[in-house]
């Protein structure tokens, strides 16, 4: 691992301290998952080890000389692609603490906002430190002749998509017995729209944590546009064609419009939202690594 911490949260941790630190420590802990989209189980436990050529790297995007220090190194970190063990410990709360409980929760939810702004507007160059200290996804097997990852991405994108398309249709079903054709088409193709761009971001393409999460649903949104323009024309011209058509009809064209804006969704998802970016490694390494003789000065 790149990192060692210490959790008093785990099973077999020995930990004695009062029910107001407890309830405190877990709901800081639930509080960072939903917002930060963290895995460790306790973030603000005092031990802590990392290897020095990470710590040479990480440290220097840490903001933060308070109490959250701690979680936002290991926030960094998680999002860095870095390996994290976590390891039982015995605990016992100095009743004699120090610690002011109002005054350190204001700032850890000022440190959380922060770090929440800086993942959404992609302000921390972390893709180019998780490929420069090696953190990157594995290389998959290439076909001849194929775009490196593209096999892995159409099998994936496909099972989005067939999950997408059922999950459309049942909407849609049930939204037409109260709604026009057009607003049933909207709806649904809007919910699904957020969904499928979330699930494609983090399993097709491989974007984890939600830095650039926010710009790419946006992104997302405006592909949704050209594939709601695709099936309401295709609506249209039905209705001009049959104003009559059976309900079996209606989704037999809504199907084939759908796998229309499908190959179009991926085209632009590949090409445009989820790109490949090339590492600018040597702008990281000027940004995020310290000169290390000039700081001994």
């Amino acid at each position: 691992s790149d990192l060692a911490i210490g959790t008093r949260l785990a099973g077999s941790s020995r930990v004695v301290r009062g029910a107001k630190r407890e309830f405190i420590s877990r709901s800081y802990n639930l509080l960072l998952r939903g917002t930060l989209a963290t895995h460790v189980s306790d973030a603000q436990c005092g031990f802590k080890a990392i290897s020095a050529d990470v710590a040479a790297r990480l440290l220097p995007l840490v903001e933060d000389t308070g109490w959250f220090f701690d979680t936002e190194l290991l926030v960094l970190a998680e999002r860095a692609g870095l390996r994290i063990a976590e390891v039982p410990v015995d605990w016992v709360d100095d009743p004699d603490s120090r610690v002011h409980i109002v005054s350190t929760a204001r700032a850890d939810l000022a440190g959380i906002v922060r770090m929440w702004r800086a993942f959404t507007t992609g302000r921390l160059p972390l893709a180019d430190l998780r490929a420069q200290i090696g953190r990157g996804p594995l290389v998959e097997p290439t076909l001849d002749g194929v775009p490196h990852g593209l096999v892995g991405q159409l099998v994936r994108f496909a099972a989005i998509g067939a999950v997408s398309t059922l999950a459309y249709l049942a909407l849609f079903a049930l939204l037409r017995t109260g709604l026009d054709a057009q607003a049933a088409n909207l709806v649904t193709l809007l919910v699904t729209a957020v969904a499928n761009t979330a699930a494609n971001r983090r399993f097709t393409f491989g974007r984890r944590g939600r830095d650039g999460a926010v710009l790419a649903q946006g992104q997302g949104l405006l592909v949704f546009a050209l594939g709601l323009a695709l099936t309401s024309g295709t609506l249209a011209a039905l209705d001009v064609w049959d104003p009559h058509a059976h309900r079996l009809v209606e989704l037999t064209f809504l199907v084939a419009a759908n796998l229309a804006a499908t190959l179009l969704r991926f085209v632009l998802f590949r090409a445009w939202v989820f790109r490949t970016r090339t590492p600018r490694a040597d702008r990281v390494t000027a940004a995020v690594v310290p000169d290390l003789e000039a700081s001994a000065r």
